[in-house]
């Protein structure tokens, strides 16, 4: 098993910098990061974890600015976006973006992808909640072939654009592990189509055990190799490490709070040690 490690990058936090070094250091595999480009101040859409939006919420940095630091300090972690509003971005800038991040981090970018859940956020961007998913695919389908193909085009319902030279290519061919977040009921479905692994929140996913037998069955039908699952959001207790091993997860990705070195880099340490005390192999 993989051991990863999950943080808003906010300005009142420890810095991306610093946090990524730790990271490393202390012999985690991989940093996620997540985003948000603003919060409408009207707040008319629920927060899925509660009654009151975490503060968070309001001050992370672009995932892409805090992972390229992130990158230029380390050499070891893999580094991902947990996850990327791919429908809140233009998909010929997010294709280069993510290009650029795994050429200059000599192939280390995991592209963490979700639909999201603020529709007020996503209108704002121009985007109709209810068409979310169907222009995720679009975009995702179309960054494909501007990582693959020296001359790239693409003509769908949302996205359409005559042949384009897009460069740098990503340094991981044909480009990065796309990990799709969620755990409704055509997850799955969208996880075959177009995803390399599949990242659920840990406590949001209650059949998750017969979700992952579901995902093999599903690719053993279609003829396709395993693709990794990652549980986003694991607490550092042994116990829960075990049961996901258990379940066939191949990467458990520790939470850590929006808070001061003094807070984070402690419990850092604390999950590592639970780590090391489930008995789990490291992969």
């Amino acid at each position: 098993m993989k051991f990863g490690v999950q943080m808003f990058p906010t300005d009142y936090a420890i810095q991306p910098v610093e946090l990524a070094k730790a990271v490393e250091d202390k012999g985690f595999e991989s940093l996620f990061f997540p985003e948000h480009t603003h919060i409408p101040t009207s707040r008319k859409t629920p927060w899925p974890g509660g009654a009151e939006l975490p503060n968070q919420y309001r001050h992370t940095h672009d995932p892409f600015v805090a992972l390229g630091a992130a990158a230029a300090v380390t050499s070891r972690i893999m580094l991902g976006t947990g996850i990327c509003l791919v429908i809140q971005r233009d998909p010929i800038t997010l294709a280069k973006e993510v290009a650029s991040l795994d050429f200059i981090s000599n192939g280390r970018f995991i592209f963490g992808i979700g639909g999201g859940w603020n529709e007020d956020e996503m209108n704002n961007h121009g985007t109709k909640y209810s068409l979310r998913w169907k222009i995720l695919r679009e975009r995702i389908l179309a960054m494909k072939q501007i990582w693959t193909n020296e001359e790239a085009e693409f003509h769908g319902e949302f996205v359409d654009f005559d042949p384009i030279w897009s460069w740098p290519k990503p340094k991981q061919q044909p480009h990065p592990p796309i990990l799709v977040g969620g755990s409704g009921a055509r997850t799955l479905e969208r996880v075959m189509e177009y995803g390399d692994g599949w990242m659920p929140i840990g406590g949001r996913a209650s059949d998750l055990g017969d979700r992952v037998k579901e995902l093999r069955s599903l690719e053993k039908e279609a003829g396709k190799e395993p693709v990794p699952v990652s549980i986003f959001g694991c607490p550092p207790d042994p116990g829960a490490i075990q049961e996901y091993a258990g379940m066939g997860v191949d990467r458990v990705i520790f939470g850590m709070p929006d808070a001061e070195a003094d807070v984070v880099l402690p419990r850092l340490d604390r999950c590592m040690e639970a780590a090391k005390a489930s008995g789990v192999a490291v992969g």
